[in-house]
């Protein structure tokens, strides 16, 4: 999957924003605030997903394509590498992951005031 679509599919979602926070090559998108995918827009080689810390083990062991979290917290964050074990509909199963992670830690508030 390359980059353009992974952008659309990320900033489509309900209450996402975007940014370049940390530098001018690191896209980060946002719900509610909290980060739930980052990727360098330079160099696109991998996206940086939250996720479930035992699904991030099982995906780690299962795919050559899911390593930890590079910069991140090696337990919540996986990086996924834009390899042929990851299908894009894996991907997008893995972004969806990520998105659904952070949007349930957000706050009845927050989540209330998120356009849908």
């Amino acid at each position: 999957m390359n980059i353009e679509k992974i952008w659309e599919y990320c900033s489509s979602k309900n209450g996402v924003s975007e940014s370049f926070p940390f530098d001018t090559k690191t896209l980060v998108f946002k719900v509610g605030n909290k980060i739930f995918a980052l990727m360098n827009v330079e160099d696109f080689k991998s996206i940086n997903l939250k996720c479930d810390p035992e699904k991030a083990i099982e995906l780690r062991e299962q795919f050559t394509g899911v390593i930890p979290g590079y910069h991140m917290n090696k337990k919540h964050w996986n990086t996924v590498l834009m390899t042929e074990d990851i299908t894009d509909k894996h991907l997008l199963e893995l972004i969806d992951h990520s998105y659904q992670l952070v949007f349930n830690s957000l706050t009845k508030k927050i989540k209330d005031g998120l356009s849908f």
